[in-house]
Formats: C-alpha cells, sequence, structure tokens
C-alpha cells in the first residue's frame, strides 16, 4: 500500500497517458458518473440491511404514532391545530440526524476495513467519495420524509397551502439534514474511536427536547425561548408548519439556511481534507 501511495502523491505529466487519465478522473462529467455510481452502491447496502430500513421506516412512524397518543391531544388543546403539524416534521429531522450518525460510523467502519483506501487508488474522480455520501443521505431523509407524510396523513395531517408546498414541505428535512451529515462526517474522518460520532445523537436529542416541534414555544420558560426558538429543529418545524397550515415561512427557512450554510462552511474543507488522509491509510 505504501509503495502505491507513493506513486499516487507522483504527478504524471499533462500530455502523457496516466496525465491524460488522471485528468480525464478529474473531468465535471465524472464527477457526476462516479458520485451516481458511488451513491447507488451506499443505498445498496442500506437497503439490504434490515436495520437501517428499520431505522429509515419503522422506527420513525412507531415514534410519531406514540407522539400522537401522549401528546396530541393536549398540544392541540393549546395551540388550537392538530399537532401533527409540529411532530410530523420534528420525527423527520429526528430520522435525518440519527441516520446522519449511522451514516458516519459506517465511515468510520469503511476506513478502518480498508476500503477508503482501496477506492482511493481506482480511477475514480477524487470529490465523488465525499459527495456520493451526501447525495445518499438526502435521499434516505427524502425517502423518510415521504414514509412519514404518509403517516402523518392517516393521522389527520392535511396540506392547506396546495400541491406546491406539499413537495417544498418533503424537501425541507433534508437542508439541515444534509447539514448535519457533513457535520457527523467531519468528525468520523478524524475521529479514533467512535464515542464524538455516537454523541452526535444526543446532540439531535437536545435539539429534539428543546423544540417548537414537541411542545409550543409559550410553554418553555421565558429565558429558554429565545434558544429554542432560534434553534435548527425549531426552525425547521415552523417552515414545514407554514408550508402546511399557513403561517410564516421565509423568517424561519431563512435562519434554517443560515444554520446549514454556516456548519457546511465551517465543516467542508477539514472534511475533504480528513477524508482524504482517511482514504490514504493503509
Amino acid at each position: 500500500m505504501t509503495t502505491i501511495l507513493r506513486a499516487e502523491s507522483i504527478v504524471p505529466p499533462a500530455d502523457s497517458p496516466a496525465g491524460r487519465s488522471a485528468a480525464s478522473e478529474g473531468a465535471p462529467r465524472n464527477l457526476v458518473l462516479h458520485t451516481a455510481l458511488l451513491a447507488g452502491r451506499i443505498l445498496r447496502r442500506w437497503s439490504r440491511d434490515p436495520a437501517t430500513m428499520a431505522e429509515t421506516a419503522l422506527v420513525p412512524i412507531a415514534f410519531l404514532v406514540t407522539l400522537h397518543i401522549v401528546f396530541g391531544d393536549g398540544i392541540s388543546r393549546v395551540t388550537g391545530h392538530s399537532a401533527l403539524y409540529g411532530s410530523v416534521p420534528l420525527v423527520a429531522m429526528v430520522a435525518a440526524t440519527q441516520g446522519a450518525t449511522v451514516g458516519g460510523l459506517g465511515v468510520m467502519r469503511e476506513r478502518d476495513d480498508g476500503l477508503l483506501a482501496r477506492l482511493w487508488v481506482v480511477p475514480v474522480h477524487r470529490g465523488a467519495g465525499v459527495l456520493s455520501r451526501l447525495v445518499a443521505e438526502s435521499l434516505r431523509i427524502l425517502a423518510a420524509t415521504v414514509v412519514l407524510m404518509c403517516a402523518g396523513l392517516v393521522l389527520g395531517l392535511r396540506f392547506e397551502r396546495g400541491l406546491a408546498s406539499a413537495i417544498g414541505w418533503l424537501l425541507i428535512p433534508t437542508v439541515f439534514g444534509v447539514a448535519f451529515s457533513v457535520a457527523v462526517m467531519t468528525l468520523a474522518v478524524y475521529s479514533a474511536k467512535t464515542i464524538l460520532v455516537e454523541a452526535t445523537a444526543l446532540v439531535s436529542g437536545l435539539f429534539m427536547f428543546f423544540c417548537t416541534g414537541f411542545v409550543p414555544l409559550d410553554q418553555y420558560p421565558r429565558w429558554l425561548r429565545p434558544a429554542v426558538r432560534h434553534q435548527p429543529f425549531s426552525t425547521t418545524v415552523d417552515t414545514m408548519r407554514g408550508l402546511a397550515l399557513g403561517g410564516p415561512v421565509l423568517r424561519p427557512f431563512t435562519e434554517l439556511v443560515a444554520w446549514s450554510v454556516v456548519i457546511v462552511g465551517v465543516c467542508a474543507v477539514p472534511l475533504a481534507l480528513g477524508y482524504r488522509k482517511a482514504s490514504m491509510r493503509g
């Protein structure tokens, strides 16, 4: 492996066959093609794993039904509308972030097993490794949100603002979900042990319990309300509630995008460098 890595570190002349091959690997067309191929690999692996499929569909539905039974009537009496307008988006965000934690552990496992190193020495666009994982995460989050939407419709969720708003509603969890995945993968490629990555599940748990999707904002202590209102789970829930039921959308969506852009901006370079380093182990 050391010999291979030393050979890979030598930049071939641009007019040589190796140089032309390297330039071809880095072409934008290959980035799209290789990203699609590697994302398909990840999705196929997930589809064959019963635990992953349960985490994507069955566990979120069970959690949603539990929230609806335990808190639904009480929240509906306080707010004047169904608690589903908050609980369904909340569970979608829990599914997105908990899945990101599982994905981060998967990156660590592939690094330690040497799979990332084997992929690094084949003619694949260097950006496709990270990008394919984010594409797969986006599709997983979208699939989980579709399942939760169907469950919500059965329980009584309705979209008062039409089809376009319903489509937008489906896409909202991917905004912060992908950003959270970037942060988790950044931790994963630098961590020798799983404890830091596993701790991200605790972060999403705190977001869940102190969120406007769990109970209405005015039910929290006054001193805590600003933090609850502006944290990313709340901005996601408020955006999705506005799209489904009516109400403010621009303000919470702007905050949600700001959260996501900041996280991706902070983590992008460390993730790229760390993923490269993790891929060259061996």
